[in-house]
């Protein structure tokens, strides 16, 4: 045997045994191979904080979008509708009155600190909410206000039995089980809410797939597998994580390094890029909102009709949906977006006219114009993912009729309380519906009942009311939307809003993530979503 070939077979026998033993360090087979552990935590990145964890003291969305895990509803809606489906409750009927609702509870549930849901813990928080005002509870307006107010819609919650848990109504709301599946009304923990008080807002106890760990605001939320979960099987993932990441670049670059698995906010001019890159996913999510920029009516010079007309007319929506949706979006024109039943597309709506702008002005008595604040929003919404670019646009435009605007901001929190409570001149904001009912958008969002709550412009019309009144209590459907067309007349001839876009959220997510069902209404459970 020559040389050569001597350490020939020599190399071949070493090579051989380290692939042996390479083998045989992966599960003792030789040739076989370690399969990593399927992933089971996700890491959900948004633009920012929720404000509480306690969905009935808030109305902004970075809460219910954590809230919907922790806590469970009566009703609940479709995968992505919002058609009405059992959710705590199994069934119900209704009295031919329309007054009288009864629901049959789910039977074996338990909170996530050990103790039962029954009739009991429904009464206990309808019982908290009614009492309750707009400062502590401000979605609870959606059932007419409060026990102490006359319009209030809610008579009496009592427990049947165990099991059965009846509403009577003072008079008829049709939209009653559509707001039982909002978020807001998530059923909590009696013992909890005694226990933690005030403090509720940040130890919450709910029902749901996800109990809370840990919250480290402005950072992130934590929840957690609830092991006693009701519905077998259920969740998939053992932990999420909710990051807060306010730049959408920042967000999108944390998504393509790995450092989280989802994020909301995409930037419609970054949707090209992550549909380039094979590890990740664009997810739109179904379009039910409006973005728009409101006045106070209460404060000069906006409470002058002619003003916001005139600057509505000063706004040239289609350059700004061309600038910053890339297509994603059309122009608004009544406060509620077409999908929504009762939407009146004969408004006509408000024409870019610098030069009608102007004239309306000099009306109003403001021929050489005014100086005005303009608040920006500090995080990216659905309905308005780059809001300081936007409000840029906007300060040019109304430079243009001699309006000088300022653009100021504050943290979200702020932001949302200093609005809330009529400090702006002017503010952007938007609206996801939380039901899909008309009611949800023009009585929510404009009726004199909801000052305080959610209609942020203080705007107050008698004649606007009593139609949203009487289209809550009519039950057919037709009517109702015959009503609901003679509001979006009266709003859009007063003007407290300039609706500026109805827009298609943008997600984009890891390649791997399955399950994820985005939801109209912005906010969804998490329950079947896993990584392949």
């Amino acid at each position: 045997m020559t040389k050569t070939l001597k350490w020939l077979l020599i190399s071949i026998l070493a090579v051989s045994m380290f692939l042996v033993g390479c083998g045989s360090k992966t599960n003792g087979t030789a040739g076989s191979k370690k399969t990593a552990p399927k992933k089971d935590t996700l890491v959900f990145a948004r633009g920012g904080d929720s404000t509480s964890l306690d969905p009935i003291t808030t109305t902004e969305g970075e809460t219910f979008k954590v809230t919907q895990n922790i806590f469970e509803t009566l009703l609940t809606y479709g995968k992505q509708d919002t058609t009405i489906h059992p959710g705590l409750a199994k069934s119900w009927t209704v009295s031919p009155d329309g007054l009288t609702y009864t629901f049959k509870l789910q039977q074996g549930v338990k909170f996530q600190d050990g103790t039962d849901f029954n009739a009991d813990a429904v009464v206990f928080n309808f019982d908290r909410w009614m009492n309750g005002d707009s400062d502590k509870f401000p979605y609870y307006t959606m059932f007419g206000g409060y026990k102490k107010d006359a319009g209030h819609v809610i008579k009496e919650v009592k427990a049947v039995d165990a099991n059965t848990v009846q509403f009577v109504l003072k008079r008829s709301q049709a939209p009653f089980l559509k707001n039982l599946a909002m978020s807001p009304f998530g059923i909590a923990s009696p013992t909890a809410v005694q226990k933690w008080g005030d403090k509720f807002r940040e130890h919450p106890v709910g029902t749901g797939p996800f109990k809370f760990v840990e919250w480290k605001q402005n950072d992130h939320i934590t929840l957690e597998k609830n092991p006693d979960y009701w519905q077998k099987g259920l969740p998939k993932l053992n932990k999420v994580i909710f990051r807060v990441i306010p730049d959408n670049t920042a967000r999108l670059n944390a998504l393509a390094n790995g450092e989280v698995d989802l994020m909301d906010g995409l930037n419609n001019s970054d949707e090209a890029t992550v549909k380039s890159n094979s590890n990740l996913q664009v997810i739109e999510r179904p379009s039910m909102n409006v973005g728009y920029l409101a006045f106070t009516v209460t404060r000069k010079p906006f409470d002058n009709k002619l003003v916001r007309q005139a600057l509505n007319m000063a706004v040239d929506k289609k350059s700004i949906i061309q600038s910053f949706y890339g297509g994603q979006a059309i122009p608004a024109k009544n406060p509620m977006p077409p999908s929504i039943e009762g939407y009146n597309d004969a408004v006509q709506e408000y024409p870019y006219d610098l030069d009608k702008a102007k004239q309306l002005l000099v009306q109003a008595g403001y021929p050489k114009g005014f100086t005005m604040d303009l608040w920006a929003m500090p995080v990216a919404r659905p309905y308005m993912p780059e809001a300081q670019k936007v409000a840029e646009v906007i300060q040019e435009s109304f430079s243009k009729i001699g309006v000088k605007a300022n653009i100021k901001t504050v943290d979200w929190a702020t932001y949302l309380d200093k609005a809330a409570k009529g400090q702006f001149d002017a503010f952007m904001l938007g609206w996801t519906g939380d039901n899909g009912d008309a009611d949800n958008f023009l009585y929510t969002l404009l009726d004199k009942d909801s000052i305080g709550s959610n209609n942020y412009s203080y705007y107050s019309n008698d004649q606007l009311h009593n139609i949203l009144i009487q289209a809550q209590t009519e039950s057919d459907q037709t009517k109702r939307n015959d009503l609901y067309k003679q509001a979006q007349v009266i709003i859009h001839d007063d003007a407290p809003w300039i609706p500026l876009v109805h827009s298609t959220p943008l997600l984009a997510a890891t390649k791997d993530l399955t399950g994820y069902v985005p939801h109209p209404t912005g906010s969804e459970v998490l329950s079947n979503v896993e990584f392949k």
